[in-house]
């Protein structure tokens, strides 16, 4: 009987030991998984933060490029030595806007390097005007009378946005043969918000997926 109850004695013990150990395990566990949690909470509001931030710079962006317009397809050299003057007596012809006061410019060039796999294309011209409303003015009649025509070369006049702005109005763009089949009305807001209406009920989309 003494035997027994010893044999029952140290099982109960081990047993209780095990439970311990067991217990300390689980403890651990939870308190690897209450950090894990809390990490995945951080890395949920860094997201968000990061989303913010670059919602901002790309605000930032659009407006500093806000006084600036493309041109598209004006020929290599045309421009002479001095691309400001050629675009204040060529602008005015273009559009058939009459500026007062005189168009001016802070800056305008050329983007990038001469095209050697393709001489013929024209390098885009970047121009930065001195007056907003001008800038206005002159995109506003691009979108209702553009292209221009000079000396036989189509010319386009566009706002200058980012490379991601543009990504993201080339895919709101793509869902217009969409938009028509189902007979929603739709349109773009600047820089790039897409805005859909139906039966007077209208919402505004920043991205594509949305």
């Amino acid at each position: 009987m003494d035997a027994s109850i010893t044999s029952l004695t140290l099982e109960t013990k081990s047993m209780r030991s095990e439970i311990a150990s067991f217990q300390s395990r689980v403890i651990g566990l939870e308190q690897r998984m209450g950090l894990v949690e809390a990490q995945a909470t951080m890395s949920r509001d860094r997201d968000q933060d990061l989303l913010c931030l670059r919602s901002k710079l790309t605000d930032i962006e659009y407006r500093s490029r806000r006084d600036n317009i493309r041109l598209h397809g004006i020929p290599e050299n045309e421009e002479g030595v001095d691309m400001q003057a050629f675009l204040s007596s060529t602008l005015p012809k273009l559009t058939s806007l009459d500026f007062d006061p005189p168009i001016e410019f802070q800056r305008a060039h050329r983007i990038g390097p001469k095209r050697s796999d393709n001489p013929s294309r024209p390098r885009p011209i970047i121009a930065c005007l001195l007056r907003h409303n001008q800038t206005r003015q002159i995109l506003q009649t691009a979108r209702n009378h553009g292209p221009f025509r000079i000396d036989q070369h189509d010319i386009r006049i566009t706002a200058d946005y980012s490379k991601e702005t543009n990504e993201r109005r080339k895919a709101f763009l793509a869902l217009r043969p969409w938009l028509r089949q189902l007979e929603i009305k739709y349109g773009l807001f600047d820089p790039a918000r897409m805005w859909v209406t139906k039966k007077e009920y209208l919402r505004t989309f920043t991205t594509p997926k949305n």
